[in-house]
C-alpha cells in the first residue's frame, strides 16, 4: 500500500465545488441567465467584429446538428486542426454538444505528429481553419484510413470552382483516389464536388507532395464549415436539440488531448465533460472578486488546444464574460485596446513586460513630471531635487523598483514602507498597470513556474498574479493562489474537491473528480499512472509550506517546461546526439527558460582524430573553442532538430570538456545522467547559454540559433573549415508552415 505524507485539501472559504454539468450545460446557462450581446470578440483585418452569446448558441447547435447530418455518430473523433480563436470555440462546442469527442491538434507540431493523431484516435472528422493548412497536410492523409469527412472553416466564396492550372501539378506529384484508380487521368479542370475522394487541385501544393504512400484508400468528404451549418439548419427541431441535451451525460468522453510521455511517445489524455465543467466552475468559485456578466473582460491568446485556456474558457462562456480572441503577436496591442479584467498567459509574457519596463525605466528619459512637492522631506535627501530632470527621473524609477522588491504577498504594508508605496505608485507603478489596459483583476500564470520575485514586485503595483499549478491528467487545475492565500514562489492551495499528497520520494500526488480516466488505447499506461487508491502519479516532486502553500521543487519525469508553457522531451534530441562518434553525452536544458540548449561533452579521443586529419593539433580547451570544430558540432545539432517541432529545437549549445562518471557524480550507478547535479555542477555554463538571447516576443523568432555561447554566424569568416555533414529533414517531419500557424 502506497504510503503518503500528509493529504491536503482546499483551505476552507477558498471555493466550492460544482458536479454533474456537461460542457454544452455551460453555455446553456449563460444564455438562460442573460443575454450577452457583445459575448465574443474575433480580431480581423477591419477590426473586432462582435457575436452574442444567443448567435453564438445558435451557431454551435447548427454546427452539431450537421455533423450528425453528414454520418457522423455519437463517440466519433473529430480532430481540431485550428487557430485558437471564435471558430474553434464553435466548432469544439459543436462537436460537443453533437455527442463526438473531439481531438484539438497542437498547429506547431510537425506533420508526423498530426498524421499520428489523426490514425491514433481513429478521427472520422477533421476540422481545420483554412485551405493552406489543409493544403501542407493533404499528401498525408491517405495515412489516416479512417478520416471520411473534412470541414474547412474559412474558404473562398468560389472555392468548389477555384483550380490549379495542370502545369502546377506534376505528374509524380498527384494523389491517386478510389475514384480514378481505373487508370484515367483525373481532370484538374473540373469543379470540385462535395465528395473529392481526396482529388483535391486547389490545395495540393508540390512543396507539400510528399506522401506517407502513393495512394489514397478512402473517399473523403470536403465542406465548408457554412456547408455543414446549413445542413444543420435544415434538420433543426425542438425535440432534436432537447434530446442531444438530455441525452449528453457528465460522465462521456468529452476530449482527448495527445501529449509526450517521458520517451517522446504521444499518449492519449481522455477527459469527460465533468472533468472539465467541475474543474473550470471550481476553480473560479474560489476568485472572490469575478462577477457573473459582461462587465468582466478576458484577452484570449493561448494555444486552445493546450487544457489549461480551453478549461478557462469554459468557465468564461458559463459567467457570461466578455471574450476576446486575440494571438500572441497582437497581445500587447490588445491590452491596450480591450482593457481586461482577467489575462490568462504563462511566465514568458510576463518576463517580457518586466524587461521592457526595465528596459524603459533605465533609459534616460524626462518624462516624470514633479507638479508636486512628492513629500520630499520624507523621501529623498533636498540635493536630489539639484539633478537634472532626467537624472531624478532614472532614480526616482530605481528608488520605486527597489521599494516594489521588498514587497511580499499575502502581507499587508505597514508604516512608513506603505506610504513610501503609495508615493511610488502615484510616481512610477501606476504606469506598470498601464501596460496591461490599467483594469486586470487578475493576471492567471500557469504552464511553468513564475519567478518569485516577478509575482511580488508586480504584485507592489497592483497586479495580481496567480500562479497555479495544473496538468492535462487533472483537466487544468489542481492548486493556484487566490484571494488571502496567495504566495510569491508558491503555486497556491488545492482547488475544492481536490486531494494533493506528497510521496515518500517527493513525487506530488493528486486525486479527485477532475482526474483523467486514462490514457486512450492505452490501460497499461493508465495503470502506471494512476494507483489502486486512484492516486495519479504527476511525476513531479513538491513540498507543502508550513501554511499549507504547495510548492514545486523538481522532476521525476525526465520533461522540463519552457517559460512558454510548452513540454521538453530531452530524451530524444539527446539520443540522437549521442548516435554521433564525435559525442559522448548530451544534455537538454532549459527548464523555464525562453528556448532549449544543449551542453555537449564530445568524445575527445574521436574528435582528436578528426581534428588532426583536417590539420589541427590542439590542446582540448583550444580546440573545442575552434570554429570549425564548432561547426562540425552545429552539424549535428542540426540534424538532431529534425523532427522537433521549431519551438522545440535547440538554439543554443555549449561544448564541455568535463566528462561524466559515476565517481563525480554526473552518472548514477546504472550510468544514466544525474541530471540534478548536472544542472548544479554547470549552472554557470547554462546561464551563459541564455545571456544576450534576448527577450523574444511571445510567438517570435522561430530561427535556430546554434553556437557555443554565440551564433555559430559571429565565426571570423576567414577561418576556412571542411564540409560537415549534410542532412536533409523530410517535410513530414517538420512543423506546419509557420506563417499559416499565426
Amino acid at each position: 500500500m502506497l504510503h503518503v505524507k500528509k493529504i491536503h485539501q482546499a483551505p476552507l472559504n477558498s471555493g466550492e465545488m460544482f458536479l454533474g454539468r456537461t460542457l454544452p450545460s455551460l453555455l446553456d446557462e449563460a444564455c438562460d441567465r442573460t443575454q450577452n450581446d457583445r459575448a465574443f470578440h474575433q480580431w480581423t483585418e477591419t477590426g473586432w467584429q462582435t457575436l452574442s452569446n444567443q448567435a453564438f448558441q445558435t451557431a454551435v447547435e447548427a454546427t452539431a446538428l450537421g455533423l450528425l447530418a453528414i454520418g457522423l455518430e455519437k463517440g466519433d473523433r473529430a480532430a481540431l486542426l485550428m487557430h485558437s480563436d471564435l471558430n474553434f470555440c464553435i466548432a469544439d462546442m459543436g462537436c460537443l454538444f453533437a455527442h463526438l469527442i473531439d481531438v484539438p491538434i497542437d498547429l506547431t507540431q510537425t506533420l508526423e505528429h498530426i498524421i499520428f493523431v489523426l490514425k491514433h484516435s481513429e478521427a472520422k472528422a477533421l476540422i481545420v481553419s483554412n485551405l493552406d493548412l489543409l493544403t501542407q497536410i493533404t499528401p498525408y492523409i491517405g495515412d489516416s484510413p479512417d478520416l471520411h469527412h473534412i470541414i474547412v472553416i474559412n474558404v473562398p466564396a468560389d472555392w468548389r470552382q477555384t483550380h490549379v492550372p495542370e502545369a502546377a501539378v506534376s505528374q509524380s506529384q498527384r494523389l491517386v483516389s478510389p475514384l480514378h484508380s481505373t487508370g484515367q487521368e483525373p481532370s484538374y479542370s473540373e469543379a470540385i464536388p462535395e465528395s473529392a475522394c481526396l482529388d483535391i487541385p486547389m490545395v495540393l501544393h508540390p512543396a507539400h507532395a510528399e506522401p506517407f504512400q502513393s495512394h489514397v484508400p478512402q473517399c473523403v468528404q470536403v465542406f465548408s464549415l457554412k456547408e455543414i451549418q446549413t445542413k444543420g439548419e435544415s434538420q433543426r427541431s425542438d425535440t432534436r436539440l432537447q434530446h442531444l441535451r438530455t441525452s449528453l451525460a457528465p460522465s462521456q468522453l468529452a476530449t482527448i488531448i495527445y501529449i509526450p510521455d517521458p520517451n517522446g511517445q504521444l499518449e492519449g489524455v481522455m477527459l469527460t465533460h465533468e472533468n472539465l465543467s467541475a474543474n473550470a466552475l471550481t476553480a473560479f468559485s474560489g476568485l472572490p472578486d469575478l462577477q457573473r456578466g459582461s462587465q468582466d473582460a478576458v484577452l484570449s491568446f493561448l494555444p486552445l488546444n493546450h487544457v489549461l485556456a480551453r478549461c478557462l474558457l469554459y468557465g468564461h462562456i458559463n459567467y457570461g464574460h466578455s471574450i476576446y480572441f486575440s494571438t500572441p503577436n497582437r497581445v500587447m496591442k490588445h491590452l491596450q485596446d480591450v482593457q481586461p479584467t482577467i489575462l490568462v498567459t504563462v511566465p514568458l509574457l510576463v518576463e517580457k513586460v518586466y524587461s521592457k519596463i526595465l528596459e524603459k525605466g533605465n533609459k534616460p528619459s524626462p518624462s516624470l513630471s514633479f507638479s508636486a512637492p512628492v513629500v520630499a522631506g520624507l523621501l529623498f535627501p533636498r540635493s536630489l531635487f539639484q539633478l537634472p530632470q532626467i537624472a531624478l527621473t532614472h532614480m526616482v524609477f530605481q528608488w520605486a523598483l527597489k521599494l516594489a522588491k521588498q514587497y511580499e504577498l499575502g502581507r499587508q504594508p505597514k508604516g512608513l514602507y506603505a506610504l513610501r508605496l503609495k508615493v511610488a505608485d502615484w510616481l512610477v507603478l501606476s504606469k506598470w498597470r498601464a501596460v496591461f489596459g490599467g483594469r486586470l483583476k487578475y493576471l492567471i500564470c500557469g504552464g511553468a513556474a513564475l519567478n518569485a520575485e516577478l509575482a511580488n514586485v508586480f504584485a507592489a503595483a497592483g497586479v495580481t498574479i496567480l500562479q497555479g499549478y495544473g496538468l492535462t491528467q487533472a483537466s487544468a487545475v489542481v492548486a493556484c493562489n487566490r484571494g488571502r492565500f496567495n504566495r510569491a514562489g508558491t503555486v497556491g492551495v488545492p482547488i475544492a474537491g481536490v486531494e494533493v499528497a506528497i510521496a515518500a520520494d517527493d513525487e506530488i500526488l493528486v486525486r479527485g473528480p477532475y482526474i483523467t480516466p486514462g490514457y486512450y488505447k492505452n490501460p497499461e499506461a493508465t495503470r502506471e499512472a494512476i494507483d489502486q487508491q486512484g492516486w495519479f502519479h504527476t511525476g513531479d516532486l513538491g513540498a507543502f509550506t508550513a501554511d499549507g502553500f504547495l510548492k514545486i521543487t523538481g522532476l521525476k519525469k525526465a520533461l522540463f517546461k519552457l517559460s512558454t508553457g510548452k513540454y521538453i522531451v530531452p530524451q530524444p534530441i539527446e539520443a540522437r546526439l549521442k548516435q554521433s562518434s564525435f559525442v559522448s553525452q548530451a544534455i537538454a536544458v532549459g527548464s523555464e527558460r525562453k528556448f532549449c540548449a544543449l551542453l555537449i561533452i564530445p568524445n575527445m579521443s574521436a574528435l582528436h582524430t578528426y581534428a588532426l586529419g583536417i590539420g589541427l593539433d590542439l590542446p582540448n580547451e583550444a580546440l573545442l573553442k575552434h570554429p570549425c570544430i564548432i561547426a562540425l558540432y552545429q552539424s549535428l545539432v542540426t540534424a538532431a532538430n529534425c523532427r522537433l517541432p521549431y519551438w522545440a529545437t535547440v538554439k543554443r549549445f555549449r561544448l564541455l570538456d568535463a566528462p561524466f562518471t559515476v565517481d563525480n557524480g554526473l552518472l548514477i550507478s546504472n550510468h544514466q545522467i544525474n541530471r540534478a547535479n548536472v544542472l548544479k555542477t554547470f549552472a554557470n555554463e547554462i546561464d551563459a547559454l541564455y545571456q544576450d538571447a534576448g527577450t523574444r516576443r511571445v510567438g517570435e523568432s522561430r530561427e535556430t540559433n546554434l553556437g557555443a555561447d554565440h551564433p555559430v554566424s559571429s565565426v571570423s569568416s576567414a577561418v576556412i573549415c571542411p564540409p560537415t555533414p549534410e542532412s536533409s529533414c523530410p517535410a513530414f517531419a517538420q512543423s506546419l508552415n509557420p506563417r499559416l500557424t499565426n
